[in-house]
């Protein structure tokens, strides 16, 4: 027994030493990227540390708009992490095998992208001791009457499952074996509704709020979906091209512009069900037009996010005729173009385009108009920094252990072939 226990010893710090090789040695380029995203990261710190320090006050949010660009990042990165699903579908319950190949990328995509909506609800709470109340033994977590509650719960399921898949994937990887099916089908059916969950959840944290006719819509749950499934994966195509090029990680083209048809679909949906809101608020012309129209056309001579929402449009738009059209969609250049500018035009759309309007004018009828301070910013790129890091090093792993430069020392370098995929 005692010789078993010293094998498995002698192997886990075989394997952890080789890992950490993998993660945190590269090229000069590694280290440039490492090291900007630390400066951002700590600056974001400071950041943090002088709103510790000072209070919420050092931001630009108010009792009028007591949410705003933390907020926003959040409800964004809860999207990216929700578009997941996209790569666990084809590749294991339709075995596509391009995308099989990068199943695991997305994963931890997915585990990043929660990661930092978490943290981007921690920076908004105000004071660190706040958590105490969300947690449910040292705190009160009123669940089920709280939405929030049900927020926190499907975030945090939802990002230990994708860990739990990505570690078995690491794991049988590492050992030279093929997944169990019985084992990963399960998990893989699991994180189907538990994504859809995730964003869905988040949806109703807005629209269940009567006193915000902005947010009290019955097609912002699909709407958050839609624009989840463009976001996303227009992040995963321009992450995987760079990691193709930079490391030298085959991914097959197949799978590239087969995510790029997935956003071609969904902005189509995600268009329509914009246009759908906008005719009902506009042709009703109540009171609760109010909102909107500070949003697209300014209210009573504020209109500040104007020029956001219709930059937004306008990106989101040109995306979508960028990905419609086969022709611009296969081909890399305008396929970029058309990544950045709905990446940018959802991020809009979803952060200040839907938040702020959600308060003003508030319930007194007056208003504030909110832009984040220079802390919101430093802090929001502290955090954005600190997820580019995670990723970093967690995919340099997961492409060590695809690739067989860390693997068990009993596992053949056939394994890793190519051609067995």
């Amino acid at each position: 027994m005692k010789e078993k226990i010293k094998r498995i010893a002698e192997e886990f710090r075989y394997f952890i030493k080789s890992l950490l090789d993998v993660m945190f040695v590269g090229g000069r380029w590694f280290y440039v990227w490492m090291s900007c995203l630390t400066v951002l990261a700590l600056t974001g710190f400071a950041g943090y540390v002088i709103q510790i320090q000072e209070g919420l006050v050092v931001t630009n949010m108010r009792e009028q708009v007591s949410w705003g660009f933390y907020i926003s990042n959040f409800t964004f990165f809860v999207g990216v992490a929700a578009a997941a699903v996209l790569l666990v579908i084809p590749a294991y319950l339709y075995h596509f095998r391009a995308i099989k190949k990068i199943t695991a990328l997305g994963e931890l995509l997915a585990v990043t992208a929660v990661s930092m909506a978490i943290m981007f609800v921690f920076v908004d709470l105000g004071r660190p001791d706040r958590v105490w109340h969300m947690t449910p033994f040292p705190g009160t977590l009123n669940f089920p009457g709280s939405i929030l509650a049900w927020d926190m719960i499907v975030l945090n399921a939802y990002l230990f499952l994708n860990l739990i898949i990505a570690a078995y994937l690491g794991n049988r990887r590492y050992y030279g074996k093929e997944p169990k099916r019985r084992f990963i089908i399960p998990l893989i059916l699991l994180s189907i509704p538990l994504a859809i969950s995730v964003h869905t959840v988040t949806a109703f944290v807005y629209n269940g709020m009567a006193a915000r006719p902005f947010w009290n819509a019955s097609i912002l749950a699909p709407r958050f979906l839609a624009s989840a499934f463009c976001s996303g994966p227009a992040l995963m195509i321009i992450i995987f091209q760079v990691l193709r090029k930079q490391m030298d990680f085959r991914i097959e083209d197949s799978a590239i512009f087969k995510l790029a048809e997935i956003i071609a679909y969904a902005m189509a949906i995600n268009l329509f069900l914009m246009l759908a809101e906008i005719y009902k608020e506009y042709y009703s012309n109540t009171l609760h037009l109010s909102p909107m129209k500070y949003l697209y056309e300014g209210l009573h001579g504020h209109n500040e996010l104007v020029p956001w929402i219709w930059t937004a449009i306008i990106f989101n738009v040109t995306g979508f005729i960028l990905f419609l059209v086969p022709g611009t969609r296969k081909n890399f250049i305008t396929l970029n173009i058309g990544c950045v500018l709905i990446i940018t035009g959802i991020w809009i759309e979803k952060g200040m385009g839907l938040i702020i309007p959600g308060f003003i004018p508030d319930t007194l009828g007056e208003i504030y108009e909110y832009m984040p301070s220079v802390t919101e910013v430093m802090i929001s790129a502290g955090i954005l920094a600190a997820g580019a890091m995670i990723y970093t090093l967690l995919v340099r792993a997961v492409i060590a252990l695809d690739t067989g430069r860390v693997r068990h020392p009993g596992t053949p370098l056939t394994f890793y072939d190519e051609d067995r995929l």
